[in-house]
């Protein structure tokens, strides 16, 4: 789109993305790349109605204050859908994703109001995650996995309270961290604070 008139709109565009230094935006269109690359993960999810959850659209990108905001706390990471994928991809690379897989299937599971659903559910969460050699064995103590099979006999949308707890106390102390210091997480915290001192200091 061309124009020669002064108070031209796409001139004046034009001029502000000119005035931005030609490394942050190749930072910016190479962050955008890999949160692209992250939400279409087609192998996310697990098995049991949570995959929903993980399989994200492309209608909303993080912006890099987003990514930035992950490494405040593990909460803030679960409270973003990306930041989740991301944390879930980490997680397959060190072979414990079935933590978090639990821990998103105990959520959902929270959500379920009919009780002849809540029974089904809990038998198959519990099968797959919570058993002696399960599929997805989480790391949960003896006692805890005791204590969830016996809540099995009267399911209720807290049955997995416990199990879901000790499993997020594992993440967030031992996987968290390493998440936070691998390599890719810190590339991208790189380049969305780079981005973001080039854009502040052209406003």
């Amino acid at each position: 789109m061309s124009c020669w008139m002064p108070g031209c709109p796409a001139l004046s565009m034009c001029r502000g993305l000119a005035a931005l230094p030609i490394t942050c935006l190749e930072r910016a269109k190479d962050l955008k790349t890999r949160l692209g690359i992250l939400l279409h993960k087609p192998e996310l999810g697990h098995r049991i109605g949570t995959s929903s959850k993980l399989q994200l659209g492309s209608r909303r990108r993080d912006s890099s204050r987003e990514v930035l905001e992950w490494r405040e706390s593990f909460d803030q990471l679960l409270k973003s859908k990306s930041g989740v994928t991301a944390f879930h991809t980490f997680l397959k690379t060190e072979f414990s994703e079935e933590n978090l897989d639990f821990w998103l299937a105990c959520e959902d599971f929270k959500k379920t109001r009919s009780k002849t659903k809540l029974a089904s559910k809990a038998n198959r969460i519990f099968e797959e995650f919570v058993q002696s050699e399960a599929p997805r064995e989480v790391n949960i103590d003896h006692e805890t996995r005791e204590i969830t099979r016996k809540n099995l006999s009267g399911a209720t949308s807290a049955c997995f309270n416990e199990a879901q707890a000790k499993t997020r106390t594992l993440m967030e102390k031992d996987s968290y961290p390493r998440f936070l210091k691998s390599a890719s997480y810190q590339d991208m915290t790189k380049q969305a604070t780079s981005c973001g001192m080039s854009k502040r200091s052209h406003t």
